[in-house]
């Protein structure tokens, strides 16, 4: 038992943050306060109300604490421990890696594209945004108005000339000089306060520009800057134009019925930029005030999807450390920042909109949630399991004709899929196109050295019929777990249309026909499929990469510095394909043996 009076004698009466961490020295909780003293003594009276606090008190083993100057410092540091610790008692948001951005690099001559990940490469991101496809519209019309290069590093690196894009005025080619460093630079600007909102003030400088070339007598530069300036006033029609104010974010916060929901307005130079809806993960009897300032705190603290910071946030409940809160966000955006609670006007309106989007998708999340329920409840009657499902795993096998073979496995666990768990195999050492043997080796790979038992799956299921299935038995023969998955093959009916799949359970060998509107089948065909298509994007990645690979990427002791060298002295890759091996010894770091390497390779020898 954790001696909390011991220890509250120890704690002083200073601003700081706290870390609880549980018998197996994981940090469950992370908390700030004005006073720890104080805020901890709250944890171990004798008489605690919330049902939450009891439960994390009685898992307390030890609690550590962090000094700070201020209660502001103290928010910092506590949001920057909970994105570190993601503590099981805390809200917690996540991440938005999986969300598209636009990004434009630093570099001597920047490159704009599309990106998704981690944004570790140097550059400005704007974003993120809600699916591909916006991203790609605005990027094709950034490349009308603004001639940026969109091409690859390596590619841009090898010319000698223009490409299309340079014919089709689709890009300036900056890699072989057809526009100065200060103009294209220029160019990027713009794109830049474009993608920020600020398209008036772009405009603005397009008009300058246009007036100075008319007066210049340069005619036909005045006349494309004109087609810009029209093309950026279409864009503008085209958005919602608001009010009067130029820079807000507007949150609307639904919380129900353990569901939390925040729908984000993003309102830039007058108009909604865009929107979004979070679903913060939410623990046991958490309040709303806390849910409410978690989000607040991750999303503008962890660098809020790298936009511009606001002016002003607009919230639709107030904080119970507004004040505070305001402050920590101000101080990492290096000016003011205000939290205001709009109840007429303008502002109004748009948090009225933002609550109504939040409800919207709460009352969505609730009822795919209660779907998905219904779901697994009567799978475990079909199956006759006395315990609740809580982990489901398929696998599937994709190739061409044998080649670029790759295993899927996906997981769902109690509310779903979980693609954190979901794993690729890359399959190697059989026969192409045996499928069997290919199932065998990624079983084995899941399941050949099982380290976390409680990873192991309630059903496994396998995508085909009673030959795949029977591969899963064998390699379930010697298991050495006392938890045993149940074994369920899903074959596909004779037309392969979906509904008239069969189950087969390898325990008893029985099959099992469903209706076609079972709800357990639902299930079924959702895992089944979701398999599918990630066994399948594996399979397209890894064929597609051995189809681009270069041969000069497979010459021992030929880098990159060299291949741009023969690209560039040979006139690319077709011209070091055409070269003879005295052509190829005479581009500058070539030795003769290099280049009898090189010939080889390209002829296939």
């Amino acid at each position: 038992m954790f001696d909390s009076r011991t220890f509250l004698t120890t704690v002083p009466h200073q601003p700081g943050v706290y870390r609880m961490v549980n018998a197996a020295e994981q940090v469950i909780y992370v908390g700030k306060a004005k006073d720890l003293r104080n805020r901890l003594s709250s944890y171990f009276r004798r008489t605690v109300d919330s049902v939450k606090t009891r439960s994390l008190v009685s898992q307390i083993a030890q609690v550590e604490y962090t000094l700070t100057h201020s209660e502001t410092e103290a928010l910092i540091l506590e949001n920057n421990l909970i994105k570190q610790f993601m503590p099981r008692y805390n809200v917690l948001l996540r991440d938005d890696k999986s969300y598209p951005y636009i990004l434009i690099t630093d570099h001597k001559h920047p490159r704009i594209s599309s990106h998704r990940g981690s944004c570790k490469a140097a550059g400005q991101y704007f974003g993120p945004y809600p699916n591909a496809g916006a991203v790609w519209q605005s990027l094709k019309t950034l490349q009308k108005i603004f001639p940026i290069r969109q091409c690859e590093d390596g590619f841009y690196r090898a010319r000698t000339r223009p490409c299309l894009q340079y014919q089709l005025k689709l890009c300036s080619a900056p890699c072989v000089g057809k526009i100065t460093d200060e103009a294209y630079q220029q160019q990027v600007k713009l794109a830049s306060l474009f993608l920020l909102g600020k398209d008036q003030q772009v405009i603005d400088n397009l008009v300058q520009d246009m007036n100075r070339a008319s007066e210049e007598l340069q005619f036909e530069q005045a006349a494309q800057l004109r087609d810009k300036i029209i093309a950026l006033r279409k864009v503008q029609e085209q958005q919602s134009v608001s009010g009067d104010h130029d820079e807000m974010d507007v949150i609307g916060f639904v919380f129900s019925h353990g569901v939390a929901a925040v729908h984000a307005l993003f309102v830039r130079d007058k108009k909604i930029l865009g929107s979004k809806a979070y679903f913060p993960k939410v623990p046991a009897d958490t309040e709303e005030d806390e849910i409410l300032t978690a989000f607040i705190l991750q999303f503008y603290l962890d660098g809020y999807g790298t936009q511009q910071m606001p002016r002003e946030i607009v919230l639709s409940h107030p904080l119970s450390d507004g004040d505070v809160v305001a402050a920590a966000i101000s101080e990492i955006a290096g000016r003011k920042v205000r939290i205001t609670y709009a109840q007429r006007g303008e502002k109004a309106k748009y948090l009225s909109l933002a609550l109504k989007n939040a409800q919207l998708s709460c009352d969505n999340k609730q009822s795919q949630a209660q779907k998905t329920a219904l779901r697994y409840q009567q799978l475990q009657q079909v199956l006759q399991l006395d315990n609740a499902i809580n982990r489901m795993e398929c696998f599937d096998i994709s190739h061409t004709m044998g080649q670029a073979t790759i295993a899927s496995c996906v997981v769902f666990d109690g509310q779903g899929p979980f693609k954190a768990e979901y794993r690729r195999y890359n399959v190697t050492g059989i026969t192409g196109g045996d499928d069997y043997a290919a199932m065998a080796f990624a079983l084995n790979k899941r399941y050949g050295k099982v380290q976390d038992t409680d990873k192991i799956p309630d059903i496994i299921f396998i995508d085909g019929g009673q030959g795949q299935l029977n591969i899963a038995i064998e390699q379930f023969l010697d298991w050495p777990h006392e938890k045993h998955p149940i074994l369920v093959g899903v074959a596909k009916g004779t037309s392969r249309k979906p509904g008239l799949e069969t189950l087969i359970l390898a325990k008893s060998g029985r099959s099992i026909h469903l209706a076609e509107d079972a709800p357990a089948l639902h299930l079924i065909q959702q895992i089944r499929d979701e398999a599918h298509r990630f066994a399948i994007t594996g399979h397209r990645n890894k064929r597609g990469k051995a189809f681009v690979i270069s041969p000069l990427e497979q010459v021992k002791g030929i880098g990159e510095k060299r291949r741009q060298a023969l690209l560039q002295y040979l006139g690319g890759l077709q011209g070091v394909m055409r070269a003879s091996i005295t052509e190829l010894s005479s581009v500058p770091g070539i030795s003769k043996a290099q280049a009898e390497k090189i010939y080889q390779a390209c002829h296939n020898k």
